[in-house]
């Protein structure tokens, strides 16, 4: 057996398709890692986008307009703050911190300003007294004074919630006792925002601390209304609460480490994302060669020759199989070695040394690990699929002697495992998860996460994946041993 296996590995690495597919795939690698590099920056994108002819147009339209008319009113208003909040903005550089107190702070007055100076009920005093609140923000901007507005958002979400603690210690009504309790604990997160930001000095920005603290304060405010009806929650909903539960502690792990544990350019960040980024590859390479290595032995006419040695037809079939799934991991180390070097010419491999982080909804902790590490997890994970697949190409070569056959349909398999997932869940067809697509993935198990649909575990997806691999693999033997190929 091994010296056939050999043979036939001897025979693929023959093949000039093999190596032509590897260099197209090195391109790719190469193309993808500079795209990361040099276009996706997820961290330095401007709150405004206000060019000077789209300003310009704004003035223009606005002189069209009359205040004083009802049915121009309100456009007028609108677009006049839009003017005035662009022209503030415009005084500082797009990616500037400032830009975030102009987005979140400014807009608002400058909308309320216009109202009372403009709208149907003027009043000049408060229009005024909001004037004179933008320009002393203006004055902090100038003075690059972020610090001022980091302690106004801890005092008023320190405020703000004695005010809800003040109001549940007098209210008697339950339904409105919960109803502040949610409250309070959402007060409870802005301070817990702003106290960070002034602990950890995080300047106001759109980098990736800023990120972080964004995304933690909406997902365990999301996580936080969910608590309260959690015994009520569908099995789709308790998905989703885990979803915001993983990335509510993981920014948080962020704040913590002050770690861009999510930052995707760079090494560790592409080889996080291996399969993501180059899964598709492994399997075109996996079905060419596994939807063709018996088949073309019939085309050819060289499967004669190959019988006529002192084997039985089970060992050169086996043999057959074996190999391809020995190409299926040599394929997976070439492309990772590739995305190693390729990575690490182009980021560095200092992002080596950073753990990939992942919630474990067993233990309810976060779980570091290195990245090698995760990849080889994510690789058992994601092999059943690989090599049912494999076997899919292999049975259907075998079966028809047809290439084509073989690869077309182990591709539209896999292409449309999504498709057939999803209308199995959105109809909740129970019998159907047992079906081999929901079960081959079985990175849905991993860190606890809650599979598919409900009542499906790792052990009866093991399974499912082995009975399939059986259906398809013994029929093909016993086709093979009786295949007459006198005619051939």
């Amino acid at each position: 057996m091994t010296s056939l296996i050999k043979n036939e590995l001897i025979k693929i690495f023959k093949k000039k398709t093999i190596y032509i597919t590897l260099i197209l795939v090195l391109a790719f690698v190469i193309f993808d890692n500079i795209m990361y590099k040099y276009v996706d920056n997820n961290y330095q994108r401007s709150y405004f986008g206000y060019s000077e002819e789209y300003l310009n147009s704004l003035k223009e339209e606005l002189k069209d307009l009359d205040p004083n008319k009802i049915s121009d009113n309100t456009i007028y208003i609108d677009i006049k703050s839009e003017i005035d909040t662009a022209e503030i903005s415009n005084k500082y550089p797009e990616t500037d911190w400032k830009q975030q107190i102009i987005s979140q702070n400014v807009a608002t007055l400058v909308r309320q300003k216009n109202e009372y100076q403009y709208g149907i009920e003027k009043d000049e005093e408060k229009a005024k007294d909001i004037q004179n609140q933008i320009e002393k923000i203006e004055q902090k901007l100038n003075e690059d004074d972020w610090k001022y507005f980091a302690n106004e958002e801890l005092q008023n979400a320190s405020n703000n919630l004695t005010s809800l603690e003040n109001q549940k210690s007098i209210t008697e009504d339950k339904q409105a006792i919960e109803s502040l309790e949610r409250q309070i604990e959402n007060a409870k997160i802005d301070k817990e925002v702003a106290e960070y930001r002034i602990n950890k000095n995080i300047k106001y920005g759109n980098d990736y601390m800023n990120q972080a603290l964004q995304e933690y304060q909406t997902y365990a405010k999301t996580v936080n209304e969910a608590k309260s009806q959690k015994e009520e929650l569908s099995y789709e909903e308790k998905q989703q609460y885990n979803n915001n539960l993983k990335n509510m502690e993981i920014n948080k792990y962020i704040l913590e480490s002050e770690i861009d544990v999510n930052k995707r350019d760079s090494l560790k960040g592409m080889l996080q994302n291996f399969y993501n980024e180059f899964g598709i590859f492994i399997i075109v390479i996996i079905v060419m060669i596994a939807g063709t290595i018996v088949s073309e032995e019939f085309n050819k006419g060289t499967i004669k020759l190959l019988l006529v040695k002192p084997y039985s037809r089970k060992k050169i079939l086996l043999s057959k199989f074996f190999a391809s799934i020995i190409i299926l991991i040599f394929t997976i180390i070439t492309i990772l070695i590739m995305q190693l070097l390729v990575g690490g010419i182009l980021f560095g491999f200092d992002t080596l040394k950073e753990p990939v982080i992942e919630y474990n909804f067993n233990t309810q902790q976060i779980q570091s690990l290195n990245v090698f590490e995760y990849i080889g997890i994510q690789t058992l994970a994601q092999l059943p699929m690989m090599i049912l697949l494999l076997t899919l190409a292999f049975a259907i070569s075998t079966i028809f002697a047809n290439n084509a056959l073989a690869i077309t349909i182990a591709l539209l398999g896999y292409m449309s495992t999504m498709i057939i997932n999803q209308l199995i869940i959105i109809y909740n067809i129970k019998p159907m998860q047992y079906f081999v697509t929901m079960n081959w993935d079985l990175s849905q198990y991993l860190f606890g996460g809650l599979p598919y649909m409900q009542g499906m575990t790792m052990p009866v997806s093991i399974i499912v994946d082995i009975l399939y691999l059986a259906i398809m693999l013994i029929p093909t033997l016993i086709i093979f041993k009786r295949k007459n190929i006198k005619n051939i």
